[in-house]
């Protein structure tokens, strides 16, 4: 037989919160946008979140993601002349020079380079086409189910597009990646005597601000993808063809920030599970890492864990016990694995 048991965590009208700031939708001037918790993927504000829509550089949040995770960054690569060709923004490679992958992804995401772009795709295992075909691949991996790419750079083209709910999603895996965060929050970086600038603004501007990326044609308008942390709480947002995105992601963030707090569960308050011929009559059953929440003001977390009435013995320590789910408001936001504590021998016989 199963049980399930309720554990409340938290009351949110314990947290101490200042008055709410200003309107929950700063970014009108954006044709879409969200704002996320990094950790849970709760969805805090958006409007018009999963229209398809031009992305421009902000692609090269993906072509980052799919160089990163084939790893060899520390691999040279010789630049060819049809690289350096491409127009718009550009960390300005010459033929018949050698950077490491590392350095050309830093070049992407710092200077924006669609020259890095190209360089980093068409260097990879089969080549630029099979390259746009993993980023698709990876796409759909991360539920990105309203998004296409068929360039590493983001120029406009009738079939490349992604959506504001999508790009956030990217934006949490990315930072996921060690040397993707690390870059994404340099101001600058100097390769083979050139120095390169971080086009996001808002690592100076905005209190919190860790990464992002810019992105911009005449068709697409301002795209910004960024990432912020404040006292715990991880906060991604995503505006898409905004003419004040700078002032609408600070506006967002500040809004988020006054109304909401993370908060790290406690699950020290699941009961034991009795254990039948065992050399001991209870067993503990703890839980797996439970992410941070982001709650607000009267909001009520739950942790709710199924677990057998009794076990027999012998128990194994870290064998599955149970399944816990995280609860906000009602609603299952995250599942996680229960397992047994500590082993519990058999009771030996009676001689």
């Amino acid at each position: 037989m199963k049980r399930t048991i309720l554990i409340s965590l938290l009351v949110g009208s314990l947290l101490t919160l200042s008055a709410p700031a200003a309107d929950p939708r700063p970014g009108d001037s954006a044709a879409s946008m969200i704002l996320l918790h990094g950790d849970t993927g709760r969805v805090l504000a958006e409007r018009d979140a999963d229209t398809p829509r031009l992305i421009a550089s902000t692609t090269k949040l993906m072509t980052a993601l799919a160089t990163a995770v084939q790893g060899r960054l520390d691999a040279s690569v010789e630049i060819r002349p049809e690289w350096t060709a491409v127009e718009g923004s550009s960390m300005y490679l010459r033929p018949g020079e050698s950077y490491t992958r590392r350095e050309l992804l830093t070049g992407l995401l710092l200077a924006s380079g669609n020259d890095a772009a190209l360089a980093v795709a068409g260097s990879a295992d089969g080549g630029a086409e099979a390259f746009v075909q993993r980023m698709n691949a990876m796409a759909r991996e991360l539920g990105m189910e309203n998004s296409h790419f068929v360039n590493p750079h983001g120029l406009d083209a009738p079939d490349h597009y992604s959506t504001a709910r999508d790009l956030g999603r990217l934006m949490i895996r990315v930072m996921a990646e060690p040397v993707l965060r690390e870059i994404l929050s340099l101001p600058s970086a100097e390769i083979h005597g050139r120095v390169y600038r971080n086009h996001n603004k808002l690592l100076d501007l905005c209190p919190g601000v860790n990464g992002g990326k810019t992105g911009y044609t005449l068709a697409a308008g301002r795209c910004l993808v960024t990432s912020c942390e404040r006292d715990g709480l991880w906060l991604v947002c995503v505006t898409l063809s905004d003419k004040k995105d700078w002032d609408d992601h600070r506006a967002l963030y500040d809004w988020a920030y006054g109304n909401y707090r993370a908060f790290l569960p406690d699950t020290a308050g699941i009961p034991p599970v009795e254990v039948i011929s065992g050399e001991r009559d209870r067993v503990d059953a703890v839980c797996e890492t439970l992410p941070r929440l982001c709650l607000g003001e009267g909001e009520r977390a739950v942790l709710r864990c199924t677990l057998p009435d009794f076990v027999f013995a012998p128990v194994k320590a870290g064998e599955p016990a149970g399944t816990a789910a995280l609860l906000l408001n009602g609603e299952k936001t995250y599942t996680a694995a229960l397992r047994w504590r500590s082993d519990v021998g058999a009771k030996m016989p009676s001689q």
